[in-house]
């Protein structure tokens, strides 16, 4: 990433998090204080495991058959017992690490600092090593046969799961300006759904990197550089025969996997992901409302304010709950009906990091101070 694009993308950061670097005065949107509430949802910490942290990047963890792999910038990368949070194994990648952790039960993928991706099996022995053109900041999507990953000079690569082979790659343009974020790929079937800079969402052939469709899911709109800024935030997500997704200053929607054609958009801006299940998209905006919309229609079910400018993460659906962390590290649970606080934890003080997971009755989160928990909900 040129320099100029790397200053410009750590002031759009710097103003989404509402801080200056050259003023004491106070934040114009200062964060909404918790409030009190009576706990209607029992929620238990199941197990905890430590990794090291995550610095300046996200790290996702991903599920391996029964067991989660997470990793860290140092190059730690563990198995762990989804059920019972046993350790099974924990090995070093022998380099820093800048994204991770993907998966599709067999094959685990990390991405190096300097562009590296590196395939393990499920017992951590190393596959292959393959470089790619540029740093890669989002997870590899890991699927059909092939690891995908995405640089930020937006080149998109597939590479052979089994032996590394450069498969294939797809090139798009840069846009003058992108947020220093992580939109990442699901893979579905035969397909791989990829969020990209500059609003734009890709369907290509996982095998072969044949594109399907191309939609813009956020327009760039505006007088300035930064007010054109509609990156996909987060991955898309697959549920049923439509792919959801959710840009900055853009759009929320979901979308035919088959064609791209929108089903529903709605005005929204979001630099964290989204989450879907048989009902509702779920999405927590810049400003920290966190919204339940209907997945056929997108109409709005409910938003509760609660959280204002609390820079929440990445929402997941858990059961009769609707969870999403805040900067200090808070995991708040609504009510999936309308919004509604439920319970609320803290884990070590740090954010969420990536999208939480879910195995059995487990909600599994690995926080930026490398803390990994399980919970669930009685």
């Amino acid at each position: 990433m040129p320099i100029a694009r790397k200053i410009a993308a750590a002031a759009v950061l710097a103003s989404l998090a509402g801080c200056s670097f050259f003023s004491k005065d106070p934040p114009k949107n200062p964060p909404a204080a918790l409030t009190q509430f009576q706990e209607t949802m029992p929620v238990r910490q199941v197990w905890h495991e430590s990794i090291s942290k995550s610095e300046d990047y996200v790290f996702s963890p991903a599920l391996n058959g029964d067991s989660v792999i997470a990793a860290s910038e140092n190059g730690t990368i563990i198995r762990i017992d989804a059920k019972k949070g046993n350790v099974q194994w924990r090995i070093s990648a022998g380099m820093s690490l800048t994204a991770g952790v993907g998966s599709d039960g067999n094959t685990i993928a990390v991405v190096g600092d300097k562009g590296q991706v590196m395939a393990f099996d499920g017992d951590g022995k190393l596959r292959w090593k393959s470089q790619a053109t540029s740093e890669i900041l989002s997870a590899p999507g890991v699927g059909n046969g092939v690891v995908i990953v995405r640089g930020v000079d937006n080149r998109i690569t597939g590479f052979d799961a089994a032996t590394g082979e450069k498969r294939w790659t797809q090139q798009r343009t840069v846009p003058t300006l992108a947020l220093r974020s992580a939109p990442g790929i699901v893979i579905d079937g035969s397909a791989a759904y990829i969020g990209m800079p500059g609003g734009r969402m890709l369907a290509v052939q996982a095998s072969n990197g044949v594109v399907r469709w191309e939609t813009a899911v956020g327009e760039p709109r505006g007088a300035t550089e930064l007010e054109r800024v509609a990156d996909v935030s987060g991955a898309p997500v697959v549920v049923g025969g439509d792919v959801c997704a959710v840009s900055y200053q853009g759009r929320i929607g979901c979308f035919d996997t088959r064609t791209g054609n929108a089903r529903w958009t709605k005005s929204f801006s979001s630099t964290a992901g989204i989450a879907a299940d048989e009902r509702f998209v779920l999405a927590a905006d810049d400003k920290g409302s966190v919204t339940a919309l209907s997945r056929d229609t997108g109409s709005s079910a409910w938003t509760s304010k609660t959280l204002g400018y609390r820079s929440l993460t990445t929402p997941a659906s858990f059961g009769r709950a609707v969870v999403v962390s805040d900067f200090e590290g808070y995991v708040h649970f609504l009510s999936r009906e309308d919004g509604a606080m439920l319970a609320r934890r803290q884990i070590d003080g740090s954010p969420l990091m990536g999208t939480p997971l879910l195995y059995d009755s487990n909600l599994i989160v690995q926080t930026k101070r490398g803390e990994i928990v399980a919970y669930s909900a009685d």
